[in-house]
């Protein structure tokens, strides 16, 4: 029993919905992260470090991602929000 009006449905591609992740983790993350990192790593010359930024920044991100994927957004509108409830 399909009580929809003809022409009245359309089907959404999935990437319509989901958020963009890069390597697993959300795209913003993922540069902002890469960045950081290649300045580290390039423009102080300290590789070691770079790298670890980079490792520890990127599977922070896709932790975050799996759990949440729009944990961007909650983060943004937490800190732009301020908390009138709080005691």
């Amino acid at each position: 029993m399909n009580d929809s009006i003809p022409g009245f449905s359309v089907p959404v591609h999935r990437s319509l919905a989901e958020p963009i992740l890069l390597g697993g983790a959300p795209r913003s993350v993922a540069i902002l992260v890469g960045t950081l990192a290649a300045a580290i790593g390039l423009g102080l010359r300290l590789w070691l470090p770079g790298l670890l930024i980079w490792s520890i920044g990127h599977a922070a991100a896709v932790w975050a991602a799996k759990r949440d994927p729009l944990f961007v957004d909650v983060v943004r509108n937490h800190l732009r929000i301020p908390g009138h409830l709080a005691t």
